[in-house]
C-alpha cells in the first residue's frame, strides 16, 4: 500500500484510541488500512485520493451501490421528520408488510439492530419455544459476536464447544454443537445422541464469512427432513444471503421453509437494521406478547426502516438485476479459468480460492493458501480494485457495478493471477 500517507496517520492517531486502531476486527489491513471518505455507485474514494473500484460493498448491504440516490432521498425526508423517537412507527408496518410478503415461512417480524442481536434473539427464542438447551451451528459457520456462537471451530460434533474469545464462559458454549458444513452425516450422528436436548440448528444456507462456500445438491432440504423429524427448529441465519441471492433469500432460491429466519445488510438499505421473523405460534413468544424477552432502543429506528424501504421497493422495480449480476460474476469466472486455484460464485457473490478445488466446508476453506492470496489481493489493490481483505470474505458486485467495471474486472482478475 504506497501512496498512502494520509491513511496511515490517521491510523496511528487511532491506534492511540481504539484498540486496534478500528471498529471491527476486519478493518486491520495490514500495515494499516485506508480511509474512506465518499462512495458513490460502484467506487469508494480514500483519504489519499485514489478512486477504487468496490467489490466489498460494506460485506454486503449494499447491492444497489454507494449512495443510492431513492434510498438517500428517503433517509433525508425522514430525517427531517426527527431520527429517533422511543415509540412505534409507519415505516415498520411498511417494512414488515415488505418482508413478511417475500418469504413465505416468516408470519411476524421483530425489528433489531445488528445481525448479532438478530441470531442472538432467534436462539434465545428458540430456546423459549422447545424447552430444550442446546443449538447446533456448522464449523465456521458465523452468526454474530455474541457468547453463545463463538465457538471453536473444528471441535467436533460429538464434543463439548470450547470458547473462541476470551471472556466467554466454557458453562455457556457447552451448550453449542458443530457439525461440519455439507455434512449430513455427522449431523445425524449428533441429533440421534442428544437431539432430545437441542432447541435449533442455526445455519448459513450458503457460508458467507468464509466464502462463499456453496450447499451440496440436497443437503440443504436433507438438514430440513433431519430436524424436523427430530422436532429441532431450523434456523435460516440469512444476514448475507437476504435479497443477496434474489427476492426471498437463500430460502426462496432452494425451496426450504425453516423455522426461523433472520435478516440484515440488504434490508437497512445501508443503514444499521437488522430483523428475525418466523412462524406465528413461535414468534408471539417474544415480549410483550410472550415470556421470552428482546428490546433495543434504536430498535426499529426510523432512518433505517426509511432507508430499508426504499431500498427493498427499488430491488422489487429492479429485479432484473440478479440475472445481470449472475452474468457479471460469470465474465470474471471466465477470465479465471486455467488459474491456479478455484472460483467460487453463485449470483453476486463470488470468491477465488487458492486452492485447487472449490471447498466443501470450513476445514476446505482453510486449506487455501492465504500467504498467495495476500500477494493477489495486493496487486488488484495496486489496480485500484478494493476487494475484502482476506481469503474468507465473499466477495460482492453491486447493480451499480458498470458493463465497464465489469470488464475492468475480468482483465485485472486475468493478469493478478497470471503474475
Amino acid at each position: 500500500m504506497n501512496n498512502c500517507e494520509k491513511s496511515r496517520n490517521y491510523y496511528n492517531t487511532a491506534r492511540e484510541m481504539m484498540p486496534g486502531g478500528v471498529s471491527s476486527p476486519v478493518r486491520a489491513i495490514q500495515p494499516y488500512p485506508f480511509y474512506t471518505v465518499r462512495g458513490s455507485g460502484s467506487r469508494i474514494y480514500t483519504a489519499d485520493g485514489a478512486e477504487m473500484i468496490d467489490c466489498c460493498g460494506a460485506y454486503g448491504p449494499l447491492i444497489l451501490g454507494h449512495a443510492d440516490r431513492k434510498v438517500g432521498d428517503a433517509v433525508r425526508t425522514a430525517l427531517d421528520d426527527g431520527w429517533l423517537y422511543g415509540t412505534p412507527t409507519p415505516a415498520e408496518i411498511d417494512l414488515a408488510r415488505i418482508l413478511i410478503d417475500d418469504h413465505p415461512s416468516i408470519d411476524m417480524v421483530r425489528f433489531v439492530t445488528t445481525g448479532s442481536e438478530a441470531t442472538m434473539a432467534a436462539i434465545r427464542l428458540a430456546r423459549g419455544y422447545t424447552g430444550k438447551t442446546d443449538i447446533i451451528k456448522t464449523e465456521g459457520g458465523f452468526h454474530g459476536a455474541h457468547d453463545g456462537v463463538l465457538v471453536q471451530a473444528g471441535s467436533g460434533c460429538t464434543t463439548l464447544g470450547q470458547p473462541d474469545s476470551a471472556g466467554v464462559l466454557a458453562d455457556v458454549v457447552q451448550h453449542t454443537r458443530q457439525v461440519p458444513y455439507n455434512d449430513t452425516e455427522s449431523l445425524v450422528s449428533l441429533v440421534e445422541s442428544g437431539g432430545d436436548k437441542i432447541a435449533a440448528m442455526i445455519l448459513e444456507p450458503v457460508m458467507g464469512n468464509i466464502g462463499p462456500v456453496i450447499p451440496k445438491k440436497g443437503y440443504l432440504q436433507e438438514v430440513r427432513k433431519i430436524t424436523a423429524e427430530h422436532d429441532i427448529l431450523l434456523i435460516f441465519d440469512e444476514v448475507i444471503t437476504g435479497y443477496r441471492l434474489g427476492i426471498g433469500g437463500a430460502q426462496k432460491f432452494y425451496g426450504i421453509t425453516p423455522d426461523l429466519t433472520t435478516l440484515g445488510k440488504i434490508i437497512g438499505g445501508g443503514l444499521p437494521l437488522s430483523a428475525f421473523g418466523g412462524k406465528k405460534e413461535i414468534m408471539e413468544l417474544i415480549a410483550p406478547a410472550g415470556p421470552v424477552y428482546q428490546a433495543g432502543t434504536f430498535s426499529g429506528n426510523p432512518l433505517s426502516l426509511a432507508a430499508g424501504v426504499a431500498a427493498l421497493k427499488e430491488i422489487h422495480a429492479s429485479r432484473e438485476m440478479y440475472t445481470a449480476l449472475d452474468k457479471a460474476t460469470d465474465m470474471i469466472r471466465d477470465a479465471c479459468q486455467g488459474k491456479e486455484g478455484s472460483f467460487v460464485k453463485l449470483g453476486s457473490m463470488f470468491k477465488f480460492f487458492f486452492r485447487s478445488a472449490p471447498p466443501e466446508n470450513y476445514a476446505q476453506a482453510k486449506e487455501s493458501d492465504t500467504v498467495k492470496f495476500r500477494s493477489f489481493w495486493e496487486k488488484m489493490f495496486s489496480k485500484k480494485i478494493f476487494l475484502p481483505p482476506s481469503q474468507f470474505e465473499t466477495n460482492f458486485l453491486s447493480k451499480a457495478h458498470s458493463g465497464e467495471d465489469i470488464e475492468y474486472l475480468s482483465s485485472a482478475y486475468e493478469s493478478c493471477l497470471s503474475a
